[in-house]
C-alpha cells in the first residue's frame, strides 16, 4: 500500500475536499511490443465509485498506475478537475493508493502506519495519533492501533492499509484488486465496508477487479477494458442487461450462443422462436444468438427437442445445463420450485424470453453455450 497527496495534511480536523473528476484523454502506454493503453477515453464522476473490469492484461492496473504517477503514458493526458497532471509527479498528485498486497511496514504498529505519511508532512505527533486513531475506528479497528501486521489477519490488515491511503483525505482513491487476496467471506464484508466508507466520504474512487460481483455490486458505474481499449461503461444494471458489445456481453456473467436465423423486419429465429435484435445486425442470414441463462425457460416434456444433461442447485435458483438437437448445449437458470423434474435424462422443451437479443456473425463453432 502506498499513499500520496497534496490534501490538506497540515489541518488534518478539516473535512475532506469533495470527491474530483478524474479524466484520461487518449492515453496509451506500450511495454515494449505490448500495448496496454490503446486510446483510453474514460472520465470518473465527482463522488463515484468507478470499477475498471477486464481481463488479465487488459490495461486496468496500468490505467491505475498511470493516474497514481506510477507509470507515464506514451501519449495523452490524465486530467483531475480540469487540470493536466499528466507530468506532476506522484508524490504531489492527490490521491491514495491501496494494492492487493497490504504492502504495510512490518516494523510499525497500526496506529504507525496510518499515520505515516502525516509523519512525513510535518504533523505532530499528538495530533498525527489522534488522526491515526481516527481512521482506525472508522475502519472498524479501534482496539488494533499497538498491533503489528504479522499479528492481524489480512482483512484487518488491509483495513490498516485502506485507513493509511485516507489519513492525508485524498480527493481520488485508487484500489488496485485489495481484496483478491482474501477469503470470499472477508472479501464480502471487507467490499461492504470499503462501499460504505466512500459514500460516507464521498471521494471519488477507482477500483480495479477482474471479479465480475465485486464490480457490479460495488460500481456506480463500471468501465469494462479489452486489449487496452473501453468496451463500454455504464451502470451495472445496463452493463448486464443492455452490453453494447459481444465482448461485453460475454465478459459480465454468463451467456449462451446459441445457432440463430435473421428475419425480414431486424428480427431473428432462435431455438423456435422468432425474437426482435438489439444492437447492429451482422451481414448475412447465419447468425448466434447470445441469451442469459435466466432468460431461457425450461420445462420437461417427452415431446420435447432437448435433453437434461444435469441440474446445479444453488438454493432459490437451479442452473440446468441441456442438449439441444443437432449438437449444442444450453443454460438455463430456473427458480428452484420449478426445476425438480428437471433431472439427468430428461426430455425438455427449451424456449427464450421474448425480449431483445443481441446477435453476432456466426462462427464454425456456432451452437457451443458461453
Amino acid at each position: 500500500m502506498s499513499s500520496t497527496s497534496t490534501a490538506t495534511a497540515e489541518r488534518p480536523g478539516e473535512p475532506a475536499a469533495p470527491g474530483a473528476l478524474v479524466e484520461f484523454r487518449g492515453l496509451r502506454r506500450e511495454f515494449g511490443p505490448t500495448v496496454a493503453l490503446d486510446g483510453l477515453d474514460l472520465t470518473a464522476r465527482p463522488g463515484e465509485l468507478l470499477a475498471l473490469l477486464g481481463p488479465s492484461g487488459c490495461g486496468k492496473t496500468t490505467a491505475l498506475r498511470v493516474l497514481a504517477g506510477f507509470e507515464h503514458p506514451d501519449a495523452g493526458e490524465v486530467l483531475v478537475d480540469g487540470k493536466d497532471i499528466t507530468e506532476v509527479p506522484a508524490n504531489r498528485r492527490d490521491a491514495g493508493m491501496v494494492f492487493q498486497s497490504y504492502s504495510l511496514f512490518p516494523h510499525l504498529n497500526a496506529r504507525d502506519n496510518v499515520a505515516f505519511g502525516l509523519r512525513v508532512r510535518k504533523v505532530s505527533t499528538a495530533e498525527r495519533h489522534r488522526r491515526a486513531d481516527e481512521l482506525l475506528e472508522l475502519v472498524g479497528l479501534p482496539t488494533h492501533a499497538a498491533r503489528f501486521p504479522h499479528q492481524m489477519s489480512g482483512g484487518q490488515q488491509q483495513r490498516v492499509a485502506l485507513a493509511r491511503a485516507l489519513a492525508l483525505r485524498p480527493r481520488v482513491l485508487l484500489l488496485d484488486e485489495p481484496l483478491s487476496a482474501l477469503d470470499a467471506k472477508v472479501r464480502l464484508s471487507l467490499r461492504e465496508e470499503i462501499r460504505r466508507l466512500q459514500l460516507s466520504l464521498g471521494i471519488t474512487t477507482i477500483f480495479v477487479t477482474h471479479d465480475q460481483e465485486e464490480a457490479l455490486s460495488m460500481a456506480d458505474r463500471v468501465a469494462v477494458l479489452n486489449a487496452g481499449k473501453l468496451e463500454q461503461c455504464a451502470a451495472p444494471s445496463e452493463l448486464y442487461e443492455r452490453p453494447a458489445t459481444a465482448f461485453v456481453a460475454e465478459f459480465v456473467g454468463t451467456m449462451n450462443r446459441l445457432p440463430g436465423r435473421l428475419t425480414d423486419g431486424g428480427r431473428v429465429e432462435v431455438a423456435g422462436s422468432v425474437l426482435p435484435v438489439d444492437g447492429e445486425i451482422p451481414a448475412g442470414r447465419d447468425v448466434e444468438v447470445l441469451l442469459r441463462p435466466e432468460n431461457v425457460t425450461a420445462t420437461a416434456d417427452p415431446d420435447g427437442t432437448a435433453t437434461v444433461v444435469s441440474a446445479s442447485f444453488f438454493g432459490s435458483v437451479t442452473r440446468v445445463l441441456l442438449d439441444l438437437p443437432g449438437g449444442g448445449t444450453v443454460k438455463a437458470d430456473l427458480a428452484s420450485r420449478d426445476a425438480g423434474e428437471l433431472v439427468p435424462g430428461v426430455r425438455a422443451s427449451v424456449r427464450p424470453a421474448d425480449r431483445p437479443v443481441l446477435v453476432v456473425a456466426a462462427t464454425p463453432a456456432a451452437g457451443q453455450a458461453a
